[in-house]
């Protein structure tokens, strides 16, 4: 395990010490244990290394709230180890890891392999939904519907031990840390940048994936230069667990045949790496490529600031996005017409991109006065929006209560009672688990 407060990720090694790294990434729920199956075959030919996510299968519970942040304790993990080079094969948020790895650190990875993974997983509203619901209602409800998820219903029939060891991995997941997986997933959008990933690309989903399923590989393949697709039958999201044989075989016969060239710089050469099936990757030299080696492509560079800073719009619209939902604000935009569309453009610009945008004050504080001040205005519309906004900011349902007792005493009670009503209901609505 690592145990560096820069890299807090548990993690594990199988197979021989000289071969290959090949690195196998986990969904947001789950453990190293996914992979199990796989590990027999695999390492015949590579290094196996595992990696759970922070609070998962008894994990640091350090949160990461970003993709980006869980590829950062990855890459500092593999440093310390001294792993420079690798292959890696991810399922769903262990895939959008991988999109990253590709994106930010090319240099680093080998050949990649995609699974049950999207460019965008969903809507930011449904993880942050999700999140209130675990921080109301803990992790049970979320465990309780995972083999739905996870697996097809002939498979979770016929495999109750299976399921049931699905519904503890989730059960025994740290709240605090899949609150923030959940929050990283909900701000992970690549759509834009796949034809920059340049690293052989296997794109493999299960054909019954009601999660990221085959119309999320195929955008994956339309977008990245050269992937392959290969749809597993009678499979659903965790498809490593549930064609365990499948799933190895392909990721055998990809990694063996597409390992990308490594730069090396003394000689100026790529070093093109030739895998046979019963052995480990030999270094063979090629003629170096009339193209700019993946080592040295460089991240883009930021667009300039507009004259006078940022533009306060686009920031206010990202803020009001993140605080009030984009289901909310593209009804309110929808509706501008030539008569509210400048008032639209106001709130936007300075209410949510100056004022909400400062840093003297973090979310939940905003929230707590700003439900304050709308029970004393007797504005319960925008009560509404903005209790679903609290408890996306982190409130809990108990806090809010607070708030509105404490509304009750410096605004009055037939306020705070009406706001009580309002809040309520709300409350119901976006902590009662769907299905």
């Amino acid at each position: 395990m690592s145990e560096t407060t820069a890299a807090p990720l548990q993690y594990r090694f199988d197979g021989p010490e000289d071969a290959p790294v090949l690195i196998l990434g986990p969904s947001l729920g789950t453990t190293w244990h996914m992979w199990d199956r796989q590990i027999p075959e695999l390492v015949k030919q590579w290094r196996i290394f595992r990696y759970d996510l922070p609070g998962h299968g008894g994990a640091p519970a350090h949160p990461a709230l970003s993709v980006a942040d869980v590829t950062a304790r990855l890459l500092a993990t593999l440093n310390g180890l001294g792993v420079q080079r690798f292959g890696y094969a991810g399922c769903a948020l262990g895939g959008a890891v991988g999109i990253e790895l590709a994106l930010r650190h090319p240099e680093r990875l080998a050949s990649l392999g995609l699974i049950a993974a999207s460019p965008r997983f969903g809507t930011a509203d449904e993880f942050r939904q999700r999140g209130v619901i675990v921080r109301t209602n803990g992790l049970d409800p979320i465990a309780r519907t995972s083999p739905e998820r996870w697996f097809t219903g002939g498979f979770a029939a016929a495999q109750p031990a299976i399921t049931e060891w699905a519904v503890q991995m989730v059960r025994t997941t740290d709240p605090g840390c899949y609150i923030a997986a959940c929050e990283a997933l909900a701000t992970f959008d690549v759509r834009s940048e796949l034809g920059r990933v340049g690293v052989p690309t296997l794109v493999l989903v299960g054909s019954e994936d009601q999660v990221t399923g085959p119309a999320e590989a195929r955008t994956l393949v339309a977008g990245i230069p050269d992937a392959r697709l290969a749809v597993v039958p009678g499979a659903s999201h965790l498809v490593p667990v549930e064609q365990p044989a499948a799933v190895t075989d392909l990721l055998v016969r990809h990694f063996s045949t597409a390992w990308q060239p490594a730069f090396d710089a003394s000689t100026g050469q790529l070093t093109a790496v030739a895998v046979s099936p019963m052995s480990p990757p030999r270094p063979v030299p090629v003629a170096p490529l009339p193209v700019a080696p993946l080592a040295e492509i460089a991240p883009p560079v930021a667009p300039p600031e507009p004259e006078g800073g940022t533009d306060r719009y686009d920031v206010g619209i990202k803020i009001r996005r993140e605080v009030l939902g984009d289901a909310h604000v593209d009804r309110a935009l929808s509706m501008a017409d030539d008569f509210s569309g400048d008032f639209q453009e106001f709130i936007t610009r300075y209410s949510w991109g100056e004022i909400w945008d400062r840093p003297g004050l973090d979310r939940r504080t905003r929230s707590c006065i700003t439900i304050s001040a709308l029970v004393a205005g007797g504005h319960l519309d925008a009560l509404a929006a903005h209790t679903r906004a609290a408890l996306r900011n982190g409130l809990t349902p108990a806090e809010i209560k607070e708030v509105l007792l404490q509304s009750a005493v410096y605004c009055g009670v037939p306020a705070a009672s009406s706001a009580f009503t309002v809040a309520q209901q709300i409350i119901q609505e976006e902590t009662t688990p769907q299905g």
